[in-house]
């Protein structure tokens, strides 16, 4: 693979807002109890977290990119007419929140195929965007990434460029910031990695999901405007389930349960304070831009990974 920079550099200061679209009952932190309960069916809560999520956004002007599991969209095929009719854009998160790598590269294949063909029928329009399940694209299934554009895929943001202690994901040496990859079967594809910010040498995340949730505003404040003082918009995401506290409370240990409940009270007090503080638009918004003024592929590098 070849990688380029994307020039990504905002002159009108937008950061990129993105939600992860699934249930409460699909979050990581849960994986191992809803599996060991053995029960297929929860009570799902994601129409209403979603219109709480889409009022929110309304509120504050801003425009984000949905990332829909295709197991939400079919049963639920109102919550994505609702996304786009409030003018926001729509991909693909997969359709069974499996990730890559506990695939076969047929098992990922038929996975996001099937996720496409009910988000396709559902907007009538085609979608070009997909985030991994767990930001699970690593060094053990760059493969997906060939995979993806020959299904159409045009952008992902399926990299984390930091490695999780608690999750098999993250690629530390991947760029920071956005990139454009050649592939090996001809075709390119765009990955817009989640935001970290460099502190005494090392890379850190924030912005995102529990890095949001549970860690003080005041870093993740701080840590948007030093990426937008570089003239790098921030990636900005977080799960509709996120804005919920009275969603149904599982018998979790102590790790699980600080992971997944800590902060719901006030993670919709955050981001409305986020969304005042700076301007947010969708990664098509952003793409679309950025594709004016950078570099042809010719000019590309290895990439690091």
């Amino acid at each position: 693979m070849l990688v380029t920079p994307l020039n990504c550099k905002t002159q009108s200061s937008y950061n990129i807002l993105t939600i992860d679209v699934e249930d409460w009952f699909h979050a990581s932190a849960l994986t191992e109890k809803i599996k060991s309960l053995g029960v297929d069916e929860w009570q799902s809560r994601i129409s209403h977290t979603l219109h709480r999520v889409l009022n929110l956004l309304e509120e504050e002007k801003a425009r984000a990119t949905f990332f829909v599991l295709g197991c939400v969209a079919e049963r639920f095929p109102e919550i994505v007419q609702a996304i786009k009719q409030r003018g926001h854009k729509i991909a693909s998160h997969g359709y069974a929140h499996n990730s890559i790598y506990s695939q076969t590269k047929e098992e990922f294949k038929k996975d996001v195929e099937k996720s496409l063909l009910i988000l396709e029928n559902i907007t009538k329009e085609k979608i070009i965007g997909y985030r991994a399940p767990n930001f699970s694209i690593t060094t053990d299934s760059l493969w997906a990434y060939e995979i993806l554009a020959d299904l159409g895929i045009e952008y992902t943001s399926s990299i984390f460029p930091t490695k999780h202690i608690l999750h098999a994901y993250g690629i530390p040496q991947a760029p920071k910031d956005p990139f454009i990859l050649k592939l090996d079967n001809g075709k390119s594809i765009v990955e817009f990695p989640l935001s970290t910010v460099r502190i005494l040498g090392k890379y850190f995340p924030f912005g995102g999901g529990a890095y949001l949730r549970l860690l003080p505003y005041w870093y993740n404040k701080w840590s948007i405007k030093r990426l937008n003082r570089r003239g790098k918009p921030a990636l900005i995401y977080f799960h509709p389930w996120e804005l919920d506290p009275d969603q149904p409370k599982l018998d979790l240990n102590l790790l699980a349960r600080t992971r997944h409940h800590f902060n719901l009270d006030i993670m919709e007090t955050k981001i409305r304070k986020l969304l005042k503080s700076f301007r947010f638009q969708s990664i098509e918004e952003t793409l679309r831009d950025s594709l004016k003024t950078t570099p042809v592929l010719s000019q590309a590098v290895h990439h690091q990974t």
